[in-house]
């Protein structure tokens, strides 16, 4: 299975908004968006839409298929 990189940290940071605030607005544990970032955890395509659709940015912009 692919492996998937994230910049959502930097993006969560550059809104003000803690781990456990995203985790709120997109339904999950704060610990998902905490391995989320660490690229520890491939997310489904559920939860990579709601992230997507929080910070308004195509899930390409926030996720990507590591090389």
């Amino acid at each position: 299975m692919a492996r998937v990189e994230t910049n959502l940290k930097q993006l969560r940071e550059s809104k003000g908004m803690t781990q456990k605030e995203l985790a709120e607005k997109v339904g999950v544990r704060r610990e998902t968006i905490v391995h989320l970032e660490k690229n520890k955890y491939n997310p489904s395509l559920e939860l990579a839409l709601y992230i997507s659709k929080v910070f308004d940015l195509p899930v390409e912009n926030i996720f990507r298929l590591k090389e």
